[in-house]
């Protein structure tokens, strides 16, 4: 293989990676999920081609980004560029028009806000269902009021890197739920949908496992002892 196949096939794998990690950042409670969608496949192939049509872009206008000479040096300048920022340029538009009362953009970035729609169409249909019977099942003995701050605070502390935006986001649904007019179940339920999208469900499963406890919902029995 030549070191311009070869150069090609790395800004192309490098242009998978990064659309494979972007939607695996989307849907971080159970990433894998996105092999069986369509629109994920398709999104990542957007990314690859769109690496592989930069490189060669680059290298009929002959860009060497300021690396002098024609060695390996500028290949490697020019795989590295064209793999990371390919979809930098794809996500550019050109005008932003409105139209009625939205705005509409035109440019590649229309294209690539309508392919992360569909993605988000078909994971939201495929994984209702599931996320459905996975937070009933963790969440049917928790009590929301016992679990609204004990539950939470335990799955962020098994966590090392989630960022202050995230635990802000978080905590600013836990209060709209506490507010909210749900019952008790209803309540709890959301909360476990909240923190799945955060932990997943086998650690949420864990968790509540580890302080079932102190947050379960109280038996008929427990509360007739306690009167």
């Amino acid at each position: 293989m030549s070191a311009i196949g070869a150069a090609y096939i790395a800004a192309v794998v490098i242009g998978i990676l990064v659309g494979a990690i972007e939607l695996a950042s989307r849907y971080r409670d159970k990433p894998q999920a996105l092999a069986g969608i369509a629109g994920a496949w398709a999104y990542v192939a957007v990314n690859a081609a769109a690496a592989g049509l930069a490189l060669m872009a680059v290298r009929i206008f002959g860009w060497t980004f300021g690396i002098s000479g024609s060695g390996h040096k500028v290949v490697i300048v020019q795989v590295l560029i064209c793999g990371f920022g390919a979809m930098a340029v794809f996500r550019s538009s050109f005008a932003q028009i409105k139209v009625g009362d939205a705005d509409t953009v035109i440019g590649p970035n229309a294209v690539l806000a309508s392919l992360l729609a569909i993605v988000d169409r078909e994971v939201d249909r495929k994984r209702g269902n599931s996320r459905s019977a996975d937070a009933s099942r963790i969440i049917s003995d928790v009590s929301f009021e016992k679990a609204r701050v004990a539950l939470p605070a335990y799955c962020l502390a098994l966590l090392q890197n989630l960022s202050a935006d995230e635990q802000k986001d978080l905590n600013t649904a836990i209060s709209s739920l506490a507010a909210s007019p749900m019952n008790n179940a209803l309540k709890s339920l959301n909360l476990g949908l909240v923190l799945m999208n955060i932990v997943g469900p086998e650690l949420l499963d864990s968790a509540v496992q580890a302080l079932l406890q102190e947050i379960a919902v109280p038996k008929p029995d427990d509360t007739a002892l306690e009167s």
